[in-house]
């Protein structure tokens, strides 16, 4: 009797359309599917790699012996390089009938009675592997129709496979640009003052990151980049360990502040690189751009970060709610206003409340507050009145090289001599 399907089609769709399945989930099923269609006792898709088959995915109940996930065969043994060819159908009812077949050992050795096997192939057109059901049983009823669906099916799994591959060589490409910038420490820093609002001298700086490859792309992109592939701790290190080294050049009463996500402060890497400098001079800046897994962890190395000296900043104070939270929950030594809460904040009554409010709890807390993105004299003004002791913008400052940051003291020093 032929094999028949009520309407494979549609059952093609519903595979495809099924929103919790992954693409692994996804070619599983479309192997189980043909597999029990055709009868067959055997279905896997296969990648071909160098003068090798290797099973990625397998629907074999009772043979997991032979066939499974990431067993190989030499090419040169199965029917794959035949079927490419042409030398071999895509569709055999009955390999007894086909005299090449009976040429390879495979056939007799598993063996293989009928078989059925389309290639999967990349958007370049290149074959990637193959699509692939057998039996140990002749199929003489075998027709086209079940090679249409075989057809259906592969098309499906090599949707999901070249999805795979596109992500592999996004994933490659983006590993290579960031180990390339490890390797070269392709990026500067610059720095920005951060500013006493009285007096409009530095008291310390915010170390920034510029990288250096075109076209430009903001830092965040790259830090972003750094993260999809493992890399976010080591990038975000290296710039660090860059950035520490102005404390060599800036006067003993100048911080410099740091930044790093919650993920590269909880890796617990970090001690040995402040163990070189002087920690009562560094602020560690811990940007809430990602969620905090798991917030103990990330306590427990701030802990040990700040018995040594080192001091904690949290940003986006003003910013929402899960900023607030991050505050609650680190209790820093420094919160730094949000741009969005001091931009303007002299002509909006609502901003002034608010930062009134954040400046009484910094208070209440023991906490330095910092006002970012200062852009005019009537926002330092309106800052400064409320009680915010230090400030940082471009009205102040601009993020510079280290020679700027010096030449603020070189400038305090001249201008003393002058008057002393």
């Amino acid at each position: 009797m032929p094999h028949t399907v009520a309407d494979p089609a549609a059952m093609l769709t519903a595979i495809a359309n099924v929103p919790t399945l992954s693409g692994d989930d996804t070619i599983h099923s479309a192997l189980e599917f043909v597999r029990s269609h055709l009868g067959m006792e055997v279905a896997y898709l296969s990648e071909f790699i160098g003068d090798d088959l290797v099973f990625r995915a397998v629907s074999a109940p009772g043979f997991e012996d032979t066939a499974y996930v990431g067993a190989t065969m030499p090419l040169d043994d199965v029917y794959c390089r035949h079927i490419l060819a042409g030398r071999l159908p895509e569709l055999i009812p009955d390999t007894a009938n086909e005299p090449l077949c009976r040429d390879i050992p495979l056939t007799s050795a598993i063996p293989i009675k009928s078989h059925v096997s389309v290639p999967i192939r990349r958007r370049d057109g290149s074959a990637y592997g193959m699509f692939c059901c057998l039996s140990r049983t002749a199929k003489p009823d075998l027709t086209q129709r079940d090679l249409a669906v075989m057809r259906a099916f592969a098309g499906l799994s090599a949707e999901q496979v070249n999805g795979r591959i596109a992500e592999r060589v996004t994933y490659d490409t983006t590993a290579t640009a960031i180990k390339a910038i490890l390797q070269s420490r392709d990026f500067d820093v610059v720095y920005q003052p951060i500013m006493d609002a009285a007096a409009r001298r530095p008291k310390g700086f915010e170390a920034l990151c510029r990288f250096r490859a075109q076209p430009y792309r903001p830092p965040n992109l790259w830090f972003d980049d750094a993260a999809t592939v493992g890399l976010q701790a080591d990038l975000e290190i290296c710039v660090i360990e860059q950035a520490l080294i102005a404390l060599n050049q800036l006067p003993p009463s100048i911080y410099v502040s740091v930044n790093a996500s919650p993920a590269t402060v909880a890796s617990g890497r970090l001690g040995d690189v402040f163990k070189h400098w002087p920690a009562e001079r560094i602020v560690l800046e811990v940007t809430e751009h990602s969620m905090v897994d798991c917030y103990d962890s990330l306590l427990s190395e701030l802990d040990t970060l700040r018995f040594r000296g080192v001091r904690l900043a949290i940003d986006d104070a003003g910013a929402g709610y899960s900023g607030l939270q991050h505050i609650v929950r680190l209790h820093p030594d420094i919160i730094k206003l949000d741009i969005s809460l001091t931009n303007r904040i002299d002509e909006d009554i609502v901003r002034r409340s608010l930062g009134a409010a954040l400046v009484r709890f910094a208070v209440e807390i023991n906490a330095a507050i910092v006002a970012e993105g200062i852009e005019t004299e009537g926002e330092l003004t309106t800052l400064h009145d409320l009680g915010v002791p230090l400030a940082q913008g471009y009205f102040l400052g601009k993020p510079a090289d280290l020679a700027t940051a010096k030449a603020w003291f070189d400038d305090t020093a001249a201008t003393e001599g002058c008057t002393g």
